[in-house]
């Protein structure tokens, strides 16, 4: 009884000290960003750009979904992502540069949030699995898209054309040049004219190197099979509880053996142990 008492009470300490399990799925994530890059490419469609302002809110809303905030906070944050979402849509449905360009600087917006609320769940997961691989990609592929829409904000706000010798700006050319630059081919077939674009260039050139060269790298790296966790044995090393120690040696009185020795040795004149100590109750010798 007393065996199975510890070793229940063991086993619900084991299980408090264990870290919780980190769930997130991104699968479904990483095929609507495949759809919405698809839908960038084919933007001769006139309502592409509030139906991609619209799938860049359910980006973010997947997001944080499997994000480690609190139920107020994504509360928050969803219902702000809804109302700016549907103030952007509203704005590019005007049809003019500056509509145009403020819903493409609210979709650099979102998908900067998704990335920062993705790439740090998948860093805070204790073990690298298929869903990690998934989030990752999701992440690359936020990236590019991310810095396209910034491009747009930029050519519709400003003042000058974005591109030099007169190429054409629109939603399919700024996705192109964003992900050869992210990638770092750089075909040199459309180039920033302007300072602004080409220090943003830069920064999604670094953006990307550092991407792939650390985070995606690690996670393949690290990577496992649930059927390769399931063979690693797992060791730990606890101290054995209390009950189950040994206990310290006993006389045949019931007292320690270093007390039983100590007392012996300290022991008064005329008692076990006192050495050679006269007895005060031996009878004397007579006159």
């Amino acid at each position: 009884m007393i065996q199975e008492f510890v070793a229940r009470r063991t086993a619900r300490r084991s299980d408090v000290a264990r870290p919780p399990v980190l769930r997130g799925r991104y699968g479904l994530l990483l095929l609507l960003l495949i759809a919405n890059y698809l839908l960038g490419a084919f933007s001769a469609i006139a309502l592409a750009g509030p139906l991609q302002v619209a799938l860049f809110a359910v980006v973010l809303l997947l997001a944080l979904r499997n994000s480690p905030l609190n139920r107020r906070q994504v509360k928050l944050l969803g219902w702000t992502t809804v109302a700016g979402s549907v103030a952007a849509i509203a704005a590019a449905l005007t049809q003019t540069n500056t509509g145009y360009g403020v819903a493409d600087l609210w979709k650099g917006l979102m998908l900067l949030l998704s990335a920062v609320f993705i790439v740090r769940r998948v860093l805070a997961r204790p073990t690298v699995t298929v869903q990690s691989i998934y989030g990752a990609l999701s992440a690359y592929l936020i990236v590019g898209l991310m810095f396209a829409a910034f491009y747009g904000a930029m050519d519709h706000l400003g003042y000058r054309p974005f591109f030099a010798s007169g190429q054409p700006a629109n939603q399919e050319t700024f996705q192109y040049f964003s992900f050869t630059t992210l990638t770092t081919l750089g075909y040199g077939d459309f180039v920033a004219v302007n300072n602004g674009g080409r220090s943003v260039a830069v920064i999604e050139a670094l953006a990307g190197q550092v991407f792939l060269a650390t985070l995606v790298a690690r996670l393949v790296a690290a990577f496992r099979a649930p059927a390769q966790r399931a063979r690693r044995p797992v060791v730990t090393r606890r101290r054995p509880p209390r009950a189950l120690r040994r206990p310290p040696p006993t006389s045949h009185r019931g007292r320690p053996a270093g007390k039983a020795a100590k007392v012996s040795s300290g022991s008064r004149p005329g008692q076990a142990g006192g050495g050679n100590a006269v007895d005060s109750r031996a009878p004397r010798p007579g006159p």
